[in-house]
């Protein structure tokens, strides 16, 4: 659910030659500057901050970097996401990023609460400090839409393969679960806790089909009995984020 799932990604070009005889020369990507050198916060996402990983999860690392303001006065503006330069990682641009988590994009707002966080500047720490700006009833809207497609895939999975992807079976059910507990309580907690053993068992495929259906089913039931009783605002607080990033503008552009 990145942004990376339905925005085709920056990739790094190449030269094409007219020589049989001669090789393509690789060209860098301009964003992988931008990244390593305006970067204001970092994080690990996946199983790594979800307290699921085994010995053979990947390292995936998600980001947040702030463009200079002299960028955006040019023809050819900043890229709003960047892949790479490491493997498993993506970043976005600061305001790409404060857009998405204002429509309480779900992966936006995990990152925002990862515990494992890799580096952090002063614009970073203040971005932290917001993240309770971008927490809202929303949520209950695109983390349940995003879990319904997560779940015809599982389903059409089970119907061609005779059995569902388990790993996305217990994703799915961690999501459900942090929804819920967010709408209860306010909070978004990504690591399971307690939690782990028994979502590792689905993982393993040792927990029936039908079995996990009804779960997720009582999540969610869960989650639309939570929203009205909710300690979340309606919306998002806009004004708020549109001050912090006309700041970093603005001391980007005074070169503080």
């Amino acid at each position: 659910m990145p942004e990376a799932a339905t925005t085709s990604s920056a990739r790094s070009s190449t030269h094409s030659s007219t020589h049989s005889r001669e090789t393509s020369t690789p060209v860098a990507d301009p964003g992988h500057s931008l990244v390593a050198e305006h970067t204001v916060y970092a994080c690990v996402m996946g199983s790594r901050a979800f307290g699921l990983a085994t010995e053979h999860s990947d390292t995936d690392r998600r980001g947040v970097y702030q463009a200079p303001t002299r960028l955006f006065w040019s023809f050819e503006k900043p890229p709003k996401h960047v892949e790479g330069p490491r493997e498993e990682e993506f970043s976005w641009e600061l305001e790409r990023f404060c857009e998405l988590a204002l429509r309480a994009n779900p992966n936006i707002l995990e990152c925002l609460h990862s515990p494992l966080v890799e580096r952090v500047d002063a614009t970073g720490r203040e971005l932290l400090a917001l993240r309770d700006a971008f927490l809202s009833r929303e949520v209950h809207r695109t983390f349940a839409g995003y879990a319904a497609g997560q779940l015809r895939q599982i389903r059409a999975d089970l119907r061609q393969r005779g059995a569902p992807r388990w790993k996305h079976v217990m994703h799915l059910l961690r999501l459900l679960t942090c929804s819920r507990d967010l709408l209860r309580t306010g909070v978004l907690t990504l690591d399971v806790g307690p939690e782990r053993e028994r979502l590792l068992a689905v993982r393993r495929g040792e927990v029936a089909w039908e079995a996990v259906e009804q779960r997720m089913a009582r999540l969610a039931e869960e989650a639309e009995a939570a929203v009205s009783r909710s300690p979340l605002p309606a919306g998002p607080d806009r004004a708020r984020v549109a001050d912090f990033l006309f700041r970093a503008r603005q001391s980007s552009a005074l070169g503080r």
